[in-house]
């Protein structure tokens, strides 16, 4: 029998929603017990300060504004507008307590996992099965990566969608209808703009087609009866079915490959045959990874052409053989095709053909796309244990001991996750030659203070790949804290020649090209920074103080000072008073001292709130000279001591 002992033993209907809420409470209590810890972990310097920390439109909270710019910009090489509000509103919620934003990222894990045993057990009618992949998915130690880091909520959020989205299918396919076809298109889209790594999801859903829903499928299916005749026109009509969710996809892969561009950044040289090569050994390794979760990273490096040839036709030679045993099998074994295509499928977008990053492969990766290989595994030992005495009792067991042993596993892995320190020793400790990690160790020892062991570590990485752009400025920071202004800005100049594009970098190196007195450098440096970035305002303030304050005429520019600073100030929510000292600074310039005395004022008031008596008593200074009809020189701007 096809369903093993899931339709020989018809349980009442109270039994069997008692034990189906059973599993729901088994597989939230997993989830929580691996996750739980999380909820007093810190945030990580890793991708979290762009997602979240260091992010002012995200930590401005919800509002229709940032509802507006997640739609209408990219953020961090990337176009997934409900991920970024899902930042705002954690942010509107729990400030920058990441405990709560923690929370988040576990609770939408718990309700896909949920949503996953719900789906496969109305695509199935089996039960048991449906829980081991459901428990799987749970705890397995390679999603502890995409659970315990706040910047990849865009896999728990997504993990969401595409559950709902294959809910709804099935409903659909139950009873088509347009309404209901329209909840798939509706649901897909909103997964979309979670993560476009969905792309594939169309895929997927023609493999549900083949099994467990058997449309199309012949009546010889083992086990199913056919509900469509086997035709090539059924066939086509079926993949005519998922255009407009085809459409979906190519739109969405468009606009993110647009906005990747410049992340794709020196991987692009990378010659095709080492991409396809890594990509083979990587679908391999994320098998054997699946089968023994040890030695996990949050970043692996890339092999380029160090991988042996034999790796490369071993891994070649596994995926042929399953594969061709999938084909093969297809009639009596329909489950191991869907399966498997689901697994592989799903990897192409990230598989590293269209090299992203640096990284030659990630955890994160194989959230959704393995549930292809749990499925593979639950229905196939079921299968061949059919014939066993007290099968069930078996099974059971070795259920209960393979997730026991998942379980403490992935909680071992997420301990890992508790802050830098424990997380980028840890990924030092597992890898080699890990330029990323030594970075990561490396902004540890600044933050401590530790300049001379920071300034190793980033050396260190910088030596093992000087495309490595934050080791780059990191290393130029650490030479500025020294004093080494040459050292610092010879590495941002690096930085710059890795990420022509890199903002932030361009203010700073003009910041430091001031305090060196050579001020039209610094003027290039910012205005090519407003060129890439029209709303940075640092780079607005910057411009606009060296327009009002410079001793030499040639180089002041009130009206322009005026503007950039009142531009400036909008940005800030009015909430620094240092551009209200800039902006009183522009005014004077251009003669209009009421002004600059009231905005000086304003700035005043504002920098004793925030208990800055350094700068306060500044704008005494400055009041004094406006109300005697006085502009402000800069003097420091010709002598290289300037900090504008």
């Amino acid at each position: 029998m096809y369903h093993i002992n899931s339709r020989a033993i018809a349980l009442p209907k109270t039994n069997r929603r008692w034990l189906t809420v059973s599993v729901c409470i088994f597989l939230a209590a997993i989830t929580g017990f691996v996750f739980g810890q999380t909820l007093r972990h810190d945030f990580i310097n890793y991708d979290d300060p762009r997602y979240v920390y260091e992010n002012p439109n995200i930590t401005s909270g919800l509002s229709i504004t940032g509802v507006v710019w997640a739609f209408t910009h990219i953020h961090s090489e990337n176009w997934h507008p409900l991920t970024t509000i899902s930042h705002m509103l954690d942010c509107q919620l729990y400030g920058l307590k990441a405990g709560g934003h923690h929370f988040s990222n576990v609770l939408l894990h718990t309700v896909a996992v949920l949503l996953l045993f719900a789906v496969l057990r109305e695509m199935t009618d089996t039960l048991w099965r449906s829980a081991f992949v459901a428990a799987v998915f749970a705890i397995h130690p390679l999603h502890v990566e995409s659970v315990a880091w706040v910047a990849e909520r865009k896999d728990v959020l997504s993990a969401v969608f595409f559950m709902l989205t294959l809910g709804a299918y099935v409903r659909y396919v139950r009873a088509p209808s347009i309404t209901r076809y329209l909840s798939v298109a509706a649901l897909f889209a909103l997964g979309l703009m979670s993560k476009p790594m969905l792309v594939t999801l169309p895929f997927v859903l023609l493999l549900l087609d083949y099994w467990p829903l058997n449309r199309g499928q012949p009546s010889e299916v083992k086990g199913q009866k056919s509900k469509i005749s086997k035709t090539g026109s059924t066939i086509t009509k079926l993949i005519l079915e998922k255009i407009p969710l085809f459409a979906l996809s190519a739109v969405s892969g468009t606009v993110t490959f647009l906005a990747q561009r410049q992340a794709i950044g020196w991987t692009e040289d990378l010659p095709m045959l080492l991409r396809i090569n890594n990509a083979v050994v990587t679908c391999f390794a994320y098998i054997w990874q699946m089968l023994w979760p040890v030695k996990l990273a949050v970043f692996y490096p890339h092999p380029e052409n160090r991988l042996p040839l034999w790796e490369i036709i071993f891994a070649l030679a596994i995926l042929i053989v399953v594969t061709a045993a999938g084909i093969v099998l297809r009639r009596k074994r329909p489950y191991l095709i869907t399966g498997w295509l689901w697994y592989v499928g799903m990897l192409v977008p990230v598989i590293g053909v269209i090299q992203v990053g640096w990284q030659g492969r990630a955890d994160r990766y194989t959230y959704l796309p393995q549930i292809g290989l749990y499925i593979m595994a639950a229905w196939g030992i079921a299968d061949l244990s059919a014939s066993w005495h007290r099968q069930r009792q078996i099974l059971g067991v070795a259920a209960a001991i393979l997730v026991g042993a998942l379980t403490w596993r992935a909680w071992i892995q997420a301990s890992f996750w508790h802050n830098n320190e424990t997380l980028w020793i840890h990924t030092l400790a597992v890898t080699s030659d890990n330029d990323v990690a030594e970075n990561g160790v490396g902004s540890i020892l600044l933050g401590r203070g530790q300049v001379d062991e920071a300034i190793s570590r980033f050396q260190k990485a910088v030596d093992l790949r000087p495309e490595n752009a934050p080791a780059q400025g990191n290393l130029a920071k650490a030479f500025l804290q020294k004093g080494q202004v040459a050292e610092a800005m010879l590495h941002y100049r690096k930085l710059l020649e890795v990420q022509p594009d890199n903002v932030e970098a361009r203010n700073i190196l003009g910041t430091v090209l001031i305090q060196q007195g050579r001020v039209r450098e610094a003027i290039d440096q910012w205005q090519e920074a407003l060129a890439m970035q029209s709303e940075n305002g640092n780079a607005k303030s910057n411009l606009a103080w060296v327009f009002a304050t410079h001793p030499e005429e040639s180089v002041r520019n009130g009206t322009r000072a005026v503007q950039l600073a009142e531009q400036a100030l909008k940005l800030s929510r009015g909430k620094n008073p240092i551009i209200f000292r800039t902006l009183a600074a522009g005014y004077a310039e251009s003669r209009r001292f009421s002004e600059a005395v009231d905005t000086a004022e304003r700035g005043l008031k504002l920098a004793t709130e925030q208990g800055d008596t350094a700068l306060a008593n500044e704008f005494q200074s400055y009041i004094h000279l406006y109300r005697a009809g006085k502009p402000f020189r800069d003097s420091s701007l010709t002598n290289g001591h300037a900090s504008p």
